[in-house]
């Protein structure tokens, strides 16, 4: 397989990280745990141990902005840890704890902090008014969510542009989430080896 008929189909068959956690972002309960989610996937920790404490807040109902709030700060501590993010455990939980709070009182829910936005950049400056939210989080939350709210269109993360200069693809917003996950999961592991992209790629020096 060559060619960029060949690059294209196999960028395709790549999942993002919200579809590999049984997310359908056209439903806004499924928004809120991408979310969620965007904040664990935030951290310098590895995404096997976002992934399962993600799995973890699941499992125990914690699904919605109040359950996180009434869970309290003690018990998000005990759920993180349970699902091995214990090099962040106590600052996340009260970056949480902040952001729900901030969420509930102030919008009242995600769909109306994008209403209530005016543009694609006042949405990202809204949303980097949370705890625990910087550019990073921003980046992961609203380049899942191009084509489903209008106002999310983030600039291509770095990490998605070296990865497209060195497969030499121009459509980078389009293919951003499987851009950044050939990044993180190959590039900077350094496992070209087992890259499918290994034929296509420019070997460029991906920076961390």
């Amino acid at each position: 397989m060559g060619g960029e008929e060949g690059l294209g189909d196999l960028i395709s068959g790549i999942r993002s990280y919200a579809e590999e956690l049984g997310l359908d972002l056209s439903r806004p309960e499924d928004r809120f745990m991408w979310f969620l989610a965007s904040m664990l996937f935030a951290k310098r920790i590895s995404n096997e141990i976002a992934k399962r404490t993600y799995r973890r807040f699941v499992e125990e109902g914690l699904t919605s902005p109040e359950a996180i709030i009434s869970a309290g700060w003690d018990r998000l501590v005990e759920v993180l840890d349970s699902g091995g993010y214990v090099r962040y455990d106590f600052s996340t939980a009260s970056n949480l704890l902040g952001a729900m709070s901030k969420l509930v009182s102030e919008y009242g829910d995600l769909e109306r902090l994008h209403e209530a936005s005016a543009d694609p950049r006042d949405l990202e400056r809204r949303l980097m008014e949370f705890r625990g939210i910087g550019p990073v989080g921003v980046n992961i939350f609203l380049r899942e969510l191009r084509g489903i709210w209008r106002k999310a269109d983030p600039e291509p993360s770095r990490i998605a542009l070296e990865v497209a200069r060195r497969l030499g693809l121009q459509d980078i917003k389009q293919n951003e989430s499987a851009l950044v996950r050939i990044g993180l999961e190959y590039c900077r592991k350094r496992r070209c080896g087992r890259c499918l992209f290994d034929g296509y790629c420019r070997k460029l020096e991906i920076q961390r």
